[in-house]
């Protein structure tokens, strides 16, 4: 694995294979000087397991720009409650792009924050988006694997880990991973949607199953977009204790245009659209279907339309 911080001062950890394969979700091995598990991909994605998984949604330029919309539309609703002390050491897992890491180092300046993904294009983007954003943050970054983190049991006073579970074959494994690294009595956050929550005005058969087809394709890709309710039971059984979920609901109509906009449009409608060759390549519709279901969708987000959708944040702490 590589390692740099945001003053550009590098360190080597190991050598990280990953290969231009890891942003369809496979890496190549990688070995660990500090005892750390073996494993595979995260963030972008490749499990424990043999079966392939990935990122369904991609990594277009159009992908990066959806998850800043999404992440500056809902940062209090997904970042309320979230308070590191200063000087807490505290690991982001699956940054991606950086979208919700300027919102941690907005919300916590004193921290010291480390943050992970498998892919090296989505760390370069927040570095730069870091860099812009937040200058002079101290932010050590990592390009690899969150089941071969470099670090000793115990380096982190608190994990923060943001839509990354959905996308891996086998959360349990990721997440007894991540509590090797977290100090006993440190906390771990986890932030999950769940697209069965989805529910609209005008109803549409043809929207609910345009949606349907992007929870079909991620479980075919490994994942799972039901998982936000799934959280307590996977973090009790990965051994972690004091597990509390609360849902965080979206609720969008015309008395809430910014959510309407940032939300409904540019976040949720995109996120559907993104995957309208997958669904057709996958025989799951036809184009003339899918189509239909995104102009249905698309009324929601119109005059006298509604919308809603749940996430899921959870807290648990290392015993």
């Amino acid at each position: 694995m590589t390692t740099t911080t945001t003053t550009t001062t590098a360190t080597t950890a190991t050598a990280d294979m990953v290969t231009a394969a890891g942003r369809a979700g496979t890496t190549g091995p990688t070995a660990s000087p500090t005892g750390a598990p073996a494993g595979t991909a995260a963030g972008s994605l490749r499990d424990t397991t043999d079966r392939p998984t990935g990122y369904v949604h991609g990594y277009s330029e159009a992908e990066a720009v959806r998850l800043g919309d999404q992440a500056n539309t809902l940062v209090e609703l997904l970042h309320a409650g979230t308070a590191y002390p200063p000087g807490s050491r505290v690991l982001e897992v699956g940054c991606g792009v950086g979208a919700q890491t300027v919102h941690l180092l907005a919300a916590n300046p004193g921290m010291h924050l480390t943050a992970v993904d498998v892919s090296a294009d989505s760390l370069a983007q927040a570095r730069a988006r870091v860099a812009a954003l937040a200058p002079g943050a101290r932010v050590d970054w990592h390009h690899g694997d969150l089941h071969r983190l470099p670090f000793v049991d115990g380096s982190f006073d608190h994990l923060f880990v943001c839509f990354v579970l959905e996308h891996l074959a086998d959360p349990p494994a990721a997440l007894a991973a991540l509590r090797r690294v977290l100090r006993p009595g440190g906390t771990i956050t986890v932030v999950e949607g769940d697209h069965g929550s989805t529910f609209f005005h005008p109803e549409s058969g043809a929207a609910r199953a345009t949606v349907d087809h992007l929870v079909r394709l991620q479980t075919l890709a490994g994942g799972d977009g039901l998982i936000g309710r799934r959280l307590h039971p996977l973090l009790t059984g990965a051994g972690f204790r004091d597990v509390t979920v609360r849902p965080r609901a979206v609720y969008a109509d015309g008395s809430r245009p910014e959510l309407v906009q940032g939300f409904t449009r540019r976040t949720f409608l995109a996120m559907v659209e993104s995957v309208r060759a997958e669904a057709l390549a996958a025989d799951l519709t036809t184009a003339e279907a899918f189509d239909r279901g995104i102009a249905d969708l698309r009324r929601t987000a119109e005059e006298g339309g509604t919308f809603h959708y749940t996430f899921f944040k959870a807290l648990a702490v290392r015993p």
